[in-house]
């Protein structure tokens, strides 16, 4: 399987691609985009199985990438990890279709949680 990781912080790339390997999942191509539009394109040229989005990043936003995929018949498996969590947040995310919404700080215990079923 190919992960699509987005973030525009290099560091946090970097520290969720270290998680997923912790949690086990480090046999799966990894991909990087280092913010939603290049992710918007990573998407379509490198058709991940699962996409990891943040929610801010400059130029369009995970939520502006989940939609603009959403809306392009794209149904890839979408879930974002971000700094912020609120019920309206996770709401939102769950009404654009995100699977999960997995808040920083973050341990692979909680990747294994959240991703096992998808990731087998």
């Amino acid at each position: 399987m190919k992960i699509l990781v987005a973030d525009d912080s290099r560091v946090m790339r970097q520290i969720v691609i270290r998680t997923l390997r912790q949690a086990g999942f480090g046999d799966h191509d990894i991909v990087e985009a280092n913010d939603g539009t290049s992710a918007h394109e990573t998407v379509a040229s490198e058709k991940p199985d699962l996409v990891l989005s943040d929610w801010n990043m400059p130029g369009m936003t995970g939520i502006e990438l989940l939609r603009a995929l959403r809306a392009g018949g794209n149904t890839v498996p979408f879930g974002f990890i971000t700094s912020e969590s609120s019920e309206e947040m996770a709401t939102i995310a769950s009404d654009g279709g995100a699977l999960f919404l997995i808040t920083k700080p973050f341990t692979a215990d909680i990747f294994r949680e959240q991703l096992g079923s998808l990731l087998g």
